[in-house]
């Protein structure tokens, strides 16, 4: 699934062909993808300019000049493609700019989701409410994150990994950035999340942000499916430091090992992560 780096690097590319460009024709190719496309899609994007490209944890935000955001999410295989060269089966939303150029969004397993939301409450979108901060952001500090590992009523005891990767902590965090940022960290993915202390914290924070920064900056990773707009792969797999490297040497000089939390594969060593 794209992660936050693979859907920064899709805005950034999407913003070099829309960015203050006026939509022509927006056709939705079919009726649904994970949920239904908004039925009055193609009238409310036909004729805007789009002001305003952004993100949102692992979703895209395209703001129009009517007061509009075409919020899109990629699923486990979608992408945006930039002037195809032939229109698919897979490609489920076409859009033409006034510029020439044609944008399809392509998603063969038809996880993704394009929703409409009015600008001016876009922070209610369901899928944002309840959303914690950016990990990228001035809110997500050591201070913020020991205060949410802390608890209401007594630390939580589920491992880290797994506080992490909801959404209601932080915003916008997978697989991938977390086994990455946990092992730069020297954390272990099993540690339970509340008895992490301040000193180590404040390196984990550092980590999170210093993988993402790198990861966005190499153009996200490429599995499977996942390209650029332009068609080019990200390349930050080539800088996986355990990521499905198991069995191979952790930059500790010990070995990744590979467990599964929550059916979901961890990667790790035990040598430096405790």
């Amino acid at each position: 699934m794209p992660e936050l780096p693979e859907v920064e690097t899709t805005v950034r590319g999407l913003a070099a062909v829309l960015q203050d460009v006026r939509l022509i024709s927006v056709i939705a190719r079919r009726a649904d993808l994970r949920r239904a496309f908004p039925a009055d899609l193609g009238q409310r994007m036909t004729g805007a300019r789009i002001i305003s490209l952004g993100r949102r944890a692992k979703y895209g935000v395209l703001g129009t000049d009517r007061g509009d955001s075409m919020v899109f999410h990629l699923g486990m295989s979608g992408r945006w493609r930039i002037d195809p060269e032939d229109i698919g089966t897979h490609d489920h939303l076409v859009m033409e700019t006034e510029s020439g150029h044609v944008l399809s969004l392509f998603d063969p397993r038809r996880f993704g989701s394009v929703d409409l939301v009015e600008t001016a409450q876009i922070a209610g979108f369901p899928s944002f409410a309840a959303m914690g901060p950016e990990p990228l952001g001035d809110a997500f500090t050591p201070a913020y994150l020991r205060e949410r590992l802390a608890g209401r009523a007594s630390p939580i005891k589920a491992p880290i990994k797994a506080v992490l990767l909801d959404q209601r902590i932080v915003a916008g965090l997978g697989n991938i950035y977390v086994c990455e940022a946990l092992n730069m960290a020297r954390i272990s993915p099993l540690r339970a999340a509340g008895q992490i202390g301040p000193a180590k914290l404040k390196p984990l924070v550092a980590a999170i942000k210093a993988v993402l920064i790198d990861a966005i900056a190499a153009g996200g990773s490429t599995l499977r499916d996942y390209a650029r707009p332009d068609g080019q792969l990200g390349y930050f797999a080539k800088q996986w430091r355990v990521y499905g490297r198991e069995g191979e040497p952790c930059p500790c000089g010990g070995t990744v090992e590979r467990t599964v939390q929550s059916g979901r594969s961890t990667f790790w060593c035990r040598r430096c992560q405790k």
